[in-house]
């Protein structure tokens, strides 16, 4: 099962990221959905080609975390905001890059895989996306690309908050696949 999932995870990803590509170019970079799509593309591709070895438990940990919260952060934080469901999680690269990819990567990963995880790793790759991001947006580089970067928008006690709110549900994120892929 954990090789066809794998399978239609890579599939999938392709999909959406021709999508993104066609529609961002190289800006899909500065988008954490794309990043956590990549990087799980990357995982499912190495589990394939390596086996399931600890660095690609480890890859696919991470991926999984991440792809958690990509789900969730767009589900819960950006649908509301005003991105629209149907927008968000069933049409263009978000059907694969919000929805599909992240459920049966993850449920790949949680059921039918070797684990090996290290909570650290996702937080503090989630840290450095969040600095640079509001970084970039501070020195009016890059805007956005999540409401809760742009700092010219915001207070600064804001900026705070969200990023102690993302770090705290990546952490938990972190923690709770860990426990439930045992």
């Amino acid at each position: 099962m954990c090789i066809a999932a794998n399978c239609i995870v890579i599939l999938l990803e392709a999909i959406g990221l021709s999508i993104s590509i066609s529609d961002r170019g190289l800006k899909i970079l500065a988008y954490y959905t794309q990043i956590s799509n990549i990087i799980t593309l990357l995982s499912s591709i190495f589990l394939l080609a390596l086996g399931s070895g600890d660095f690609t438990c480890g890859f696919r940990y991470l991926s999984s975390c991440m792809l958690t919260m990509t789900f969730l952060i767009t589900l819960c934080v950006l649908v509301p905001m005003g991105g629209g469901f149907r927008k968000l999680m069933l049409s263009g690269n978000g059907l694969y890059h919000h929805t599909l990819c992240p459920i049966i990567s993850v449920a790949s990963y949680i059921f039918w895989e070797d684990h090996n995880s290290v909570i650290a790793a996702p937080v503090l790759i989630t840290f450095v996306y969040g600095i640079t991001m509001i970084n970039l947006n501070y020195l009016r580089k890059f805007d956005g690309p999540y409401p809760f970067f742009r700092v010219h928008n915001q207070s600064k006690e804001a900026t705070l908050m969200w990023i102690a709110a993302l770090i705290t549900i990546i952490a938990m994120i972190s923690r709770a696949i860990q426990l439930i892929a045992k």
